[in-house]
Parts: C-alpha cells; structure tokens; sequence
C-alpha cells in the first residue's frame, strides 16, 4: 500500500483536494486498484464534470467525495478538514449539511408529495417544523415547480422528478452539488433543461460535481477532467 501522505492547509479559494488517493479491493490474495493516484482540486463556485466509461471508476470517486467511501491512500481535505480524520458521526454530518447529492434514478418517497420529500433532509437535520416549510417551499419556487408542490412522484415527469431532487438536495444550504449521471434517465430536452438549471444554479455561486459518460452533458460544465481505468487527467474546458 502507498503511504499517505500529510495533511497540509488548503490554498485561498481551494474547497477541496485530493492527494495520491487509490482505492482498493481484496480479490483474494491481492488488491485490486479501481482508483490510482488520483489528484483533484477543486475551487469555490467551480462547475466540473468527471467523464469516464463505465467501469473507469466514476461511482468509486464519488462514494469518496461524498464521504460515502474512504480511500485506501492519499488524502483528502474538503473545507480545509482532513476527511480521514474524522468519525462516523463527523462525516454523517457533513454528508447532511456540507453536500447535495442528485442521483440518477431520483430516489424520492413515492408516499411523499413534492414538498414532503424536500422536508426530509431538514427533519434529520432537526430543523423546526415551519422551517422546513419555508425553506423547502423556497427550494421548489426556485427550480419551477411552485405549482407541483402537492403533487407525489408518479405524477410528476422525469425531469420534474430530478428538480424535485435538486430542490431536495439543495435545501440544506450545501457547499458543494454532486451529481452522479443527473440526466441518465431523462429524453435530451428535459435533460438540456436540467443542465440548464446546473448552469444557472453555478453562476449563483454554487460548486457543483458532476459525474457522467455523456461527452455531450459532461461540456454543460466549465472544466472536464477525465477517468480512465482508475487515472485521471484533466480535459479541455468547456467551450475550447
């Protein structure tokens, strides 16, 4: 295994970075590498997809930046914190208040309505009841749906159920958006439509990752760095 490497403080502006970071997994008597020295670091109000096939180790590098996964080597500091230095209770913590997740398949309650399941990530963040209201009501005015709020998931779309998860995921005020393939299971013009609300959400200020396949989706954003068999390396940005 690689020795890890020693914390240091973040430069100005720098909200996150990964240093020398590999993940592993035990295939009997050996490791094997799905992530191999990976460096990334990410600036506040950055807008940056990370392209790659499937099976390049996309979904590993987001279980990491999420805080659903640790690495095996190197470092990670996120918001000028060592994340391998934290407990369970700490990285909960973050995964609640620090960062936004949009999935691919949504993941709403389908026994909740549209402001129901944006409430959720405030109740287990215990915030007051009329609260959650206000802020989860200002969530969906602000991805257009202030006319769907009563309505449960198998009445809304596709691309009205991911605006309901970005509303969700932007309800706790995160620092950063991850969004793992946001349009995978949406026709292109709902998902030009979705990207659209990214851009807008990231010219506001908001630091957003974006995990996709799509070359197509993956240029909606400002830089492009690309994942290859466990290897990153950095991309043209967008527009070049």
């Amino acid at each position: 295994m690689a020795k890890r490497m020693p914390t240091s403080h973040p430069d100005a502006g720098e909200f996150f970075r990964m240093r020398g970071i590999g993940k592993a997994y035990r295939m009997g008597e050996e490791f094997q590498y799905v992530l191999i020295d990976v460096d990334l670091t990410i600036r506040q109000g950055e807008f940056i997809s990370v392209l790659g096939p499937s099976g390049s180790g996309k979904s590993t590098l987001m279980n990491i930046i999420g805080c659903l996964d640790t690495p095996t080597d190197g470092t990670y500091v996120l918001g000028g914190r060592s994340v391998g230095q934290l407990d369970e209770i700490e990285l909960a913590a973050i995964r609640n208040r620090e960062i936004g997740f949009v999935f691919q398949l949504f993941f709403l309650m389908p026994r909740l309505n549209a402001l129901h399941n944006v409430e959720l990530p405030l109740i287990y963040a215990r915030v007051p009841p009329a609260e959650r209201r206000r802020r989860a009501t200002e969530m969906l005015i602000r991805v257009g749906l202030e006319d769907r709020m009563g309505h449960y998931p198998n009445q809304l779309s596709g691309g009205q159920q991911q605006r309901v998860a970005i509303a969700r995921a932007l309800v706790t005020n995160p620092s950063i958006l991850l969004a793992d393939e946001p349009t995978g299971a949406l026709d292109q013009a709902t998902g030009r439509q979705v990207m659209g609300l990214f851009r807008e959400l990231n010219i506001e200020g908001r630091t957003i990752v974006m995990i996709t396949h799509d070359i197509a989706v993956a240029q909606s954003a400002n830089r492009v760095v690309n994942l290859l068999d466990g290897r990153l390396s950095e991309g043209a940005s967008a527009g070049a």
